[in-house]
């Protein structure tokens, strides 16, 4: 299997890059702009990807409310540049989505399956769900994965930008109190238990559209409070209805994922998200460990 990431220098990108062993072609923007239908024709052409797995995504979500156009050209008609070309080259193609394709049912208390009708808030969501449909209808051998929430390392190096994770640590070492909103409810996922669950899929045929997110509930004030905890960080946190902190964009008020169809395809069960961001902060202690090391014998 030869493999080709896009989106390579982004917090999944980057999982991806470790995990996959076999030939793999890693790019970012500067090295394929997947908005140009030009160059994704020819450079998948040129290097002949047997997988072709997008991890490249506008995630600006506020600022696509100034300039969506840009979101779409990037989240809609990349992935389809991508699905075309993947189908002219009988190649398969992974495309990552969002829960944002939610968010309309504000009544909702059940997790979203693959066959619940996807109903968008937000510009982003709109030209996510775009690619959604693009990807689905140009290529017959592609996976589209929903997830929510992704937190992952790259965000630290500098590679991304940023994480909730990241972002409350920062915040909870300079600040007594914080306020957090607590009636947005999601799953918060990290992206190396993404990355993993995409690989897995790739081993079977069973394509379409598939949820994955961790196991479990959170708003954002449960998952700041998970961290804090976790870390020992001592923090007046504070919840607050989203009322009382406006954005730009409208976000899901509840967008959790039934991901029932993902564990039957693979026959794995997903962790649930405080096991997954145990394992992300012991992770994150030990890599600044060994840097420090490495910056103390330098």
């Amino acid at each position: 299997m030869t493999t080709l990431i896009t989106g390579a220098h982004g917090q999944l990108g980057s999982d991806l890059r470790q995990m996959i062993t076999g030939s793999c072609t890693a790019v970012g923007r500067t090295q394929l702009d997947i908005t140009s239908a030009e160059q994704v024709d020819n450079f998948l052409q040129e290097h002949r990807p047997t997988v072709v797995i997008n991890a490249a995504a506008y995630n600006s979500v506020d600022q696509a409310e100034d300039e969506p156009d840009v979101a779409y050209a990037v989240n809609a008609l990349g992935p389809r540049n991508l699905a075309v070309a993947c189908q002219r080259l009988g190649a398969t193609l992974v495309h990552v989505s969002t829960d944002y394709v939610f968010g309309q049912d504000t009544s909702r208390l059940m997790p979203f399956s693959e066959l619940d009708p996807p109903a968008p808030c937000s510009a982003y969501g709109i030209s996510k769900l775009a690619g959604e449909h693009f990807v689905q209808s140009c290529c017959r051998r592609s996976f589209v994965v929903r997830t929510c929430g992704v937190y992952g390392h790259a965000a630290r190096d500098g590679a991304g930008k940023g994480n909730f994770v990241e972002t409350m640590l920062r915040l909870g070492s300079e600040l007594d109190q914080l306020k957090v909103v607590n009636d947005q409810y999601c799953t918060p996922t990290a992206s190396l238990d993404l990355a993993d669950g995409i690989l897995r899929l790739l081993q079977t045929t069973e394509y379409g559209l598939y949820h994955f997110s961790s196991d479990g509930s959170a708003t954002w004030y449960d998952f700041a409070l998970e961290i804090f905890s976790i870390a020992g960080i001592d923090v007046d946190l504070l919840p607050i209805p989203s009322s009382e902190y406006p954005t730009r964009a409208v976000r899901p008020r509840f967008s959790l994922l039934d991901c029932t169809r993902y564990e039957t395809a693979t026959g794995e069960l997903i962790p649930n998200w405080q096991s997954a961001l145990r394992r992300y902060l012991q992770q994150r202690e030990q890599q600044l460990s060994e840097q420090q090391q490495v910056a103390g014998t330098a």
